[in-house]
């Protein structure tokens, strides 16, 4: 269970203005988390939750303050659980499973995309970089699930997307390798990535 129904996303161009919006949003309404930072691109994001009564007034305080600078924003009154606890840094388990793969310009915008896939078919979230510098302000996610279910998770999360406009790279892995799928067992992000020692030529 989710210990918070609401959920938003507010990401600023500017650092100053992201710093002040923060900092009107907690005088503005009783928030119960608040995380807050730079993502790479020049951009600030910030990430509320809390009861829905409570996100959005604070939501909005940002939205106000942050004005021409707002790179982009969603508000999420009833957050899927699993979306909530990938979004904070808690990876489900890797399966064995086709796998989708949907990266967006910015982090909000992902966000929507992958609730809305998530609510509407059963799939399981492996991973969310959120405010990951070494993204440059984009987000990205990793869906798995059956094929028939992760197919129809990309046609929703892409016509999400279209519905605003927004472009977005993705790719459907319908029989990941082993090795693969080890490696996204662990993290997408090069640095945590063990070397896998397989099966393959050796020089003589």
């Amino acid at each position: 269970m989710k210990p918070h129904p609401a959920f938003a996303v507010i990401e600023f161009n500017s650092v100053p203005v992201g710093l002040f919006a923060a900092d009107a949003l907690l005088k503005k309404s009783p928030i119960s988390l608040i995380r807050s930072g730079t993502i790479g691109a020049g951009r600030f994001l910030i990430l509320l939750a809390g009861t829905t009564a409570s996100v959005a007034e604070a939501h909005e305080e940002a939205l106000f303050h942050g004005g021409l600078q707002v790179a982009d924003d969603v508000f999420l009154p009833d957050i899927h659980p699993a979306l909530y606890d990938g979004i904070l840094g808690n990876v489900r388990n890797v399966g064995d499973g086709p796998v989708l793969v949907l990266e967006t310009p910015t982090v909000s915008c992902n966000i929507q995309a992958v609730e809305r896939a998530m609510k509407g078919v059963p799939v399981d979230l492996l991973e969310f970089r959120a405010g990951d510098p070494r993204m440059d302000g984009r987000g990205l996610a990793i869906l798995q699930g059956d094929l028939y279910d992760i197919e129809a998770a990309q046609e929703i999360a892409l016509a999400t997307l279209e519905t605003r406009g927004i472009p977005a790279q993705h790719r459907i892995l319908t029989a990941p390798h082993d090795a693969l799928l080890a490696q996204l067992s662990v993290s997408t992000r090069f640095d945590l990535s063990k070397p896998l020692a397989l099966e393959g030529e050796t020089a003589s």
